[in-house]
């Protein structure tokens, strides 16, 4: 039997406890204009999403960490992560779906197999697209060949990421345990 340990927390104050002047993104001008999708804002300027501006963030982080939209396609990964997750490189991963693309998932079994559909909706990135809550949990990843052992585990939290008060994706980071 797989052992999956999670927990899911409150992603987002609620309206009561919002800063005025930022949205949900907390990617907000001074003056409270957000920076959102591609159309202008009242001053005919171009908007770019929160979820676009992380997708910048994350392809240039340090840190492994992953952004995958509404549909689980990976729009954008950082070189640690894909390294870490066996993903190859950041642009072979681009555009991949998360689960058909190279990463594979271990059951924490003595037989290292691979998980099971229901364990799978339960990985930090999917749980945090499908609760809008935070999501942390312990993840068993199978390591490509001749990259070290054959198994590491990581630790991975994943936050949705919201556009216009919606889920457009989920952004997660993740340390090798």
């Amino acid at each position: 039997m797989a052992h999956v340990e999670l927990s899911i927390s409150e992603a987002f104050p609620t309206p009561a406890t919002t800063s005025p002047g930022h949205g949900s993104t907390g990617f907000d001008d001074a003056d409270g204009r957000a920076h959102v999708d591609g159309r202008a804002d009242a001053g005919g300027r171009a908007r770019v999403d929160g979820f676009s501006r992380w997708s910048e963030a994350v392809s240039t982080a340090a840190e492994p960490c992953l952004l995958i939209d509404r549909e689980t396609t990976i729009a954008a990964v950082s070189p640690s992560c894909c390294q870490l997750l066996g993903l190859g490189t950041p642009l072979e991963a681009l555009g991949l779906p998360l689960l058909g693309s190279a990463l594979r998932l271990l059951d924490f079994t003595a037989a290292r197999g691979e998980l099971t559909e229901q364990d799978v909706e339960k990985i930090p990135p999917l749980l945090a697209l499908q609760s809008a809550r935070l999501a942390r949990g312990l993840l068993r990843v199978r390591c490509p060949e001749g990259r070290g052992p054959d198994a590491t585990t990581v630790d991975a939290i994943a936050t949705p990421i919201l556009t216009d008060g919606e889920v457009a994706g989920s952004l997660t980071f993740f340390a090798e345990v």
